[in-house]
């Protein structure tokens, strides 16, 4: 069955030096060794000064076309329902 909604991506928000957004990272490169996931976009929270006021420490995030799906470590089960096809 096809999905209704086409997901164009997923933005993972963190900054170097940060063992949760690496373990993050890790795991949804493992993922997408397992099933088929939207393309993955890595962002430096410290780039970009409006992120630094949005997110602050509060990283890593993962976002899906820009709906937060988990903060701090990976909610896959989140992530499944709202990949799931409706």
């Amino acid at each position: 069955m096809e999905s209704s909604r086409h997901w164009s991506g997923l933005t993972l928000i963190g900054r170097e030096e940060c063992g949760l957004c690496d373990e993050m990272h890790a795991q949804l490169e493992q993922l997408r060794g397992r099933q088929s996931l939207p393309p993955l976009r890595v962002v430096d929270v410290d780039a970009d000064p409006e992120l630094v006021r949005r997110y602050g420490l509060h990283v890593p995030i993962l976002l899906l076309d820009g709906i937060e799906v988990s903060r701090h470590r990976l909610d896959e089960a989140e992530l499944w329902r709202l990949l799931r096809p409706r």
